[in-house]
């Protein structure tokens, strides 16, 4: 069997003197699509951040073990992306490509939408001198503004760009970075980290429409949300997170219900489904 993109076993992570993330356990295969729901403060952004090695598990003492686990036998931890457990960063954004709701080492304002997606080969926030692009790098940099729908940002100034326009760009921005060149076609796996956040209604469904593009062609798809309408029919399984833990992981169908979603949200949710995919109120 091929290892896993994500292999995490009983994972702690601290913010300041915070526990945030409490014995978190995660395993996602290649191809899945995966989406991690839960409240605002649950701990969602920071499980991205130990998923992309910007944060790091602690290394539990036998007190520690004791007050977080009523145990004086810490747990193996295990962090786990791609077979590996060390990784160079810039490598490991090249195999996993992430969007961030706050957009992250955005390219500089006056960046093109073509030079931004070409940045995402280095990881880079602009062409600097240093960096030599290939002919190889801007043929893929013209096939993927063609996937992202984003021809027509291709001149226009990263600054003049609406929300979504800049959304659009920065996803292809994370493809080209985990495309690389001279490797295979296919992104390992795109991350989201609340994708539609700041955007108006059309945008956000151009950007569904989008991710359900790249779905159908095989990126696989971890989307962290907490906005039920994000969730693709192409997603089939469901992690849902509370205070820093997993509290339920299975099938799509057996938890996006209103009673599991009433328990996970501390309120009554109601729902509706349309076409496969879901609103909550």
């Amino acid at each position: 069997m091929s290892q896993p993109i994500v292999d995490l076993e009983h994972v702690f992570v601290a913010r300041g003197a915070s526990v945030i993330l409490n014995d978190v356990s995660l395993r996602i295969e290649r191809g899945e699509h995966v989406v991690i729901l839960g409240p605002n403060g649950c701990g969602k952004s920071t499980l991205l951040k130990t998923l992309t090695c910007e944060l790091y598990p602690l290394s539990l003492s036998e007190d520690s073990a004791e007050r977080l686990l009523g145990t004086r036998t810490p747990p193996k931890t295990r962090v786990e992306i791609m077979g590996r457990q060390r990784w160079d960063l810039i490598e490991l954004k090249r195999r996993m490509g992430v969007v961030s709701a706050e957009l992250p080492g955005k390219p500089t304002l006056t960046t093109s939408g073509y030079d931004a997606i070409l940045t995402g080969f280095f990881s880079a926030s602009t062409l600097w001198p240093n960096l030599t692009v290939t002919e190889e790098m801007r043929a893929k940099a013209e096939d993927i503004l063609k996937l992202v729908g984003a021809e027509k940002l291709r001149d226009k100034h990263v600054g003049e760009m609406s929300a979504g326009q800049t959304r659009r760009v920065m996803i292809g921005r994370a493809i080209a970075g985990n495309r690389g060149v001279g490797e295979s076609s296919d992104p390992k796996m795109l991350l989201l980290d609340e994708p539609t956040n700041a955007l108006d209604l059309a945008a956000q469904q151009d950007l569904r429409e989008l991710m359900q593009q790249l779905a159908e062609q095989g990126t696989a798809i971890l989307l962290i949300t907490h906005h039920i309408a994000d969730i693709l029919p192409e997603m089939h399984r469901i992690v849902m997170m509370r205070d820093g833990r997993i509290i339920e992981d299975g099938a799509k169908d057996a938890l996006l219900n209103e009673s599991q979603l009433s328990e996970l949200f501390g309120r009554r949710i109601f729902m509706s489904e349309r076409d496969g995919f879901f609103n909550a109120w």
